[in-house]
């Protein structure tokens, strides 16, 4: 179902979306009133909701959809605005799921071919996992996106038993020097969980990479700076990496580290994008393998793409410890699924799981 007051932008993603022979948009409603009937009606899978609104905006109607079906899948849609990516933040610690920035101008063709195929990746990577977590035993046929529910069954994990991932071993004496996260979709709400939980249990440098555009980053670090204990930044070019702070890779940059005499510090790059990604994951942990050796501690959060895998091939080869969010708590599971796939985990925890590991692996105890 689409939801946006704009007759151009609903005009463009109606096409965009029938255009894919596996897709249906099934509802178009121009305001969260409309919507709410439009939803009870045709029970959609997924939603691409508009922020702003009459009569009732998306964050109003968010948790009202999220209420009436707890699985559907909902992606906000706001302009590229300090308020707007502020209460994109929030919508997805009410129940969103992901979020995209409108372009500037829908009819500038670079800005509305990156929003296009944005779109398009999210709604492909929602709408498989939404199809995994219904999926139902005797093997139902595929069926449309954004078409009817199935009803709730226990979902189908993609790799069926615990046993079969193949992690590496822990080795005895690891000291973390510095953590690192990377996170794409359900990301933010990974973030803000384990971090609330981190509070008072770790003084390592933390640095962050997750996808987002700039604003939201800086958003970001401000909600993590109100719920964490330590300094949460947008990391700034040549600034020093420090015990209790936490350094968010601004959006539109990669964050990478260098030693320079005495001290690692921060730096900051526009090299073009990796997987599809800038902030990307990748850059960080390689030069983060290259600066500490062994001694750093990788988390995979929620995310869809393969973002991490070839740093996490470096950090491996390095001796670093990593571990990947399961398939159970990740919203998308792209980024951990990849890594733990390659065999370079130590661990594959589920969310709540992570800050307890990270709290013993920090202090020598054990996972």
């Amino acid at each position: 179902m689409i939801v946006d007051d704009s007759a151009v932008i609903r005009g463009f993603l109606t096409r965009w979306l029938e255009a894919e022979a596996d897709i249906e948009v099934v509802a178009i409603a121009n305001n969260g009133v409309v919507a709410l009937r439009e939803f009870q009606r045709t029970r959609p899978e997924l939603v691409i909701l508009d922020i702003e609104m009459p009569e009732m905006n998306g964050l109003t109607a968010l948790p009202q959809l999220v209420e009436m079906d707890p699985d559907v899948q909902v992606i906000m849609v706001s302009t590229l605005t300090r308020r707007n990516a502020n209460v994109s933040l929030k919508a997805l610690s009410s129940g969103a799921a992901d979020y995209i920035a409108k372009p500037e101008s829908i009819r500038v063709a670079n800005e509305k071919e990156e929003f296009h195929r944005g779109l398009m990746q999210k709604v492909r990577a929602l709408g498989a996992t939404r199809r995994s977590r219904n999926s139902i035993a005797n093997n139902v046929a595929a069926r449309p996106l954004l078409r009817q529910v199935l009803p709730k069954q226990r979902r189908t994990p993609l790799i069926s038993e615990k046993n079969s991932l193949k992690l590496r071993p822990l080795e005895t004496g690891f000291e973390p020097e510095v953590i690192a996260i990377g996170a794409s979709t359900g990301g933010p709400q990974a973030l803000f969980k384990t971090f609330d939980a981190l509070r008072g249990k770790t003084s390592l440098p933390i640095l962050i990479t997750q996808h987002m555009p700039g604003t939201f980053t800086t958003i970001l670090a401000e909600h993590l700076n109100k719920i964490y204990d330590k300094d949460c930044v947008e990391a700034t070019d040549g600034e020093r990496v420090l015990g209790n702070r936490v350094y968010v890779a601004p959006g539109g940059w990669h964050m990478t580290v260098a030693r320079r005499n005495l001290d690692v510090v921060i730096e900051l790059n526009q090299e073009p994008p990796e997987n599809y990604c800038r902030p990307s994951v990748d850059p960080m942990l390689r030069s983060l393998a290259d600066v500490y050796g062994r001694h750093v501690l990788a988390v995979i959060l929620t995310g869809m793409g393969q973002d991490g895998l070839d740093g996490c091939k470096k950090l491996a080869e390095s001796g670093a410890v990593v571990i990947g969010q399961d398939e159970e708590t990740s919203v998308v599971w792209g980024m951990p699924g990849a890594v733990a796939n390659a065999g370079l985990c130590n661990k594959v925890l589920p969310l709540q799981k992570i800050p307890v590991a990270i709290e013993n692996l920090t202090c020598g105890g054990p996972v």
